[in-house]
């Protein structure tokens, strides 16, 4: 069974997943392009991060001992609006639907919070194809730089309006 519950990014199998996120960006993106936070970052009080883990691996016991297979994170950006951060699904468990699962609760809680938009940047290679499907079946289009981003060939900007009545 999937479990996805808020989790603390400095938790060792959740760094690891993090330092394999950040490597992959500044392997697909120039240095400047590349927008993922630590896990330092990802702790802030402006930040809320969640992680998928599965519970009914072999020794799992819960949210504390599952086999991590993603996290994802929501920023405020204040004035009604959230931002996904650092959306990333273990590679042994891609096909599951874990982002997907992540991505719905994530939306469920800028709901609570009665945010009227999330947005998220993305990357414009080949590599992050399967990322933008992913939010564009979620209601996700594209959408002009918000929060201090500046336009960048290497970044797709994507927003989904919360009051659009969208399923997830």
């Amino acid at each position: 069974m999937i479990v996805i519950a808020r989790d603390n990014p400095a938790r060792p199998d959740v760094r690891r997943l993090l330092d394999e996120h950040l490597a992959d960006m500044f392997a697909t993106s120039p240095a400047e392009s590349v927008h993922a936070l630590d896990p330092d970052a990802l702790a802030g009080p402006e930040i809320t991060f969640w992680t998928a883990r599965d519970s009914a691996a072999p020794g799992a016991a819960g949210l504390d001992t599952g086999v991590l297979l993603g996290c994802g994170a929501l920023k405020d950006l204040g004035d009604g609006e959230g931002e996904i951060k650092s959306m990333r699904t273990a590679q042994h468990a891609r096909g599951r639907g874990v982002a997907a699962l992540l991505l719905a609760g994530i939306l469920d809680e800028a709901r609570h919070r009665a945010y009227g938009r999330v947005c998220l940047e993305t990357g414009s290679q080949e590599f992050f194809a399967p990322a933008r499907r992913l939010y564009a079946r979620h209601g996700f289009v594209p959408c002009p730089p918000f929060a201090g981003y500046k336009p960048d060939p290497n970044s797709v900007f994507m927003a989904r309006s919360l009051s659009d009545g969208l399923p997830d």
